[in-house]
């Protein structure tokens, strides 16, 4: 009885150090991605005085980016169903790396574009999929707390990317920060390499099936409600992010503060994204996904009112924390919520297609803001269009999504 015990508490032990390996392996791949995001915010705000854009060509910076993830969402998420979790990850890190690194050497707007592009691809194509992997190699009770937590790296790898913008940019330009950005990616490839593959990927499984067969299934009957309320609430979430955070540095400088403070402001802020996703992480196996996400979603909202009508420096940091707070601890539930909807032979095609779809907002938001802000409209009417759209997402969730909190992943 006694060797008995010892083997059960052996392989307990041994499972919570593999939980822990994924999640590390995966997160610092996570953590480079949002440094990468992150560090755009600010380098647009640089890349305005370098190259004298106008506000439609900041724009279109965020947009092409979120073009290339709606791109290699969709692509990559398609392919996480045929050849393995674990290779995509690989392929979406190395063209992430590499695309990073190059747009440093960029002296044209178009050839920043393109780079960013294949950037996008990477980063649109690995996030989906990351969370597909977690979710497929944790247990039922924890499974929730666990991507919320690895969706958490978010926050260090922006406030890496912060603290880079503010120490570095000012004193040795954007470029060099971006060389910064891709270095320590090419660590978390070589750390992939050893990661086993999701044990609900089955490659004798996946060769009987055809990714048109998949993506049909999506929308079968049984799935079509799922995956409506996935793409409104994608949608609608990467849209308003996008759009009010690639542009929160310049918003910054926009209401009378120096890019410097501007980036100091925006640190702070952004301190508060790690207690949005510890918070999130600790409701989500109690109150549910829905819970979660309906709550922190209307705290977004209610964030991007105040912040677009700030007129004090006070009330602009404040309301800018909780914004942080709120939105990126409903990404983390996102993340754990979307994947739950589908069996595994389908899983990486519906969460890459919600992903895609969401990404079209991510398209749109930068646009939107650059458009309104060249045609004189307030900082305050683009942050309440933000709010309004948020709050879409949230009746579409409330009534017609399903909750899943704690559910057996099906394989079948």
């Amino acid at each position: 009885m006694t060797t008995v015990k010892t083997l059960e508490v052996n392989i307990v032990a041994e499972n919570k150090i593999s939980q822990r390996k994924l999640l590390g392996i995966a997160g610092l791949g996570w953590m480079f991605d949002a440094l990468d995001v992150g560090m755009l915010s600010f380098i647009i705000a640089a890349l305005k005085t370098d190259w004298g854009l106008t506000p439609e060509q900041m724009g279109w910076i965020g947009s092409v980016n979120s073009i290339g993830m709606a791109v290699g969402a969709l692509l990559f998420g398609l392919w996480a169903d045929k050849i393995g979790r674990k290779n995509i990850f690989i392929i979406t890190l190395l063209l992430f790396s590499l695309g990073s690194g190059l747009s440093a050497l960029t002296t044209t707007l178009f050839a920043f574009l393109v780079l960013r592009f294949f950037v996008g691809m990477g980063l649109g194509g690995e996030l989906p999929v990351a969370s597909t992997l977690v979710s497929e190699s944790v247990s039922a009770k924890e499974r929730g707390r666990v991507v919320v937590l690895l969706e958490s790296f978010w926050a260090f790898g922006w406030l890496i990317a912060a603290l880079i913008s503010y120490f570095v940019i000012p004193s040795f330009g954007w470029k060099v920060a971006l060389i910064l950005s891709a270095i320590p990616a090419f660590y978390a490839i070589y750390l992939r390499l050893n990661l086993p593959d999701s044990p609900a990927f089955s490659p004798k499984k996946a060769e009987k099936r055809s990714i048109a067969q998949n993506v049909r299934e999506v929308w079968s009957k049984k799935y079509a409600r799922s995956t409506f309320v996935l793409w409104i609430v994608w949608f609608t979430v990467v849209f308003s992010y996008y759009g009010m955070f690639l542009w929160l540095p310049s918003v910054m400088v926009m209401k009378g503060f120096s890019m410097i403070q501007s980036f100091e402001y925006v640190l702070i802020m952004t301190l508060a994204q790690l207690p949005g996703y510890f918070s999130a992480a600790w409701l989500i196996e109690r109150m549910g996904r829905k819970f979660v996400l309906v709550t922190y979603l209307l705290g977004t909202a209610g964030s991007a009112l105040v912040f677009g009508q700030a007129e004090t420096t006070a009330v602009l940091i404040v309301s800018g924390i909780f914004l942080s707070f709120f939105n990126l601890g409903a990404w983390g539930a996102l993340y754990a919520y979307t994947p739950e909807q589908y069996p595994a032979v389908i899983r990486g095609t519906g969460a890459g297609m919600a992903a895609s779809i969401g990404r079209v907002g991510g398209i749109l938001g930068p646009l939107l803001v650059g458009s309104l802000v060249a045609a004189g409209n307030s900082i305050g009417f683009i942050f309440a269009l933000f709010c309004a759209s948020i709050v879409v997402g949230v009746i579409v969730l409330a009534f017609l999504g399903k909750e899943t909190r704690q559910i057996e992943l099906t394989y079948e």
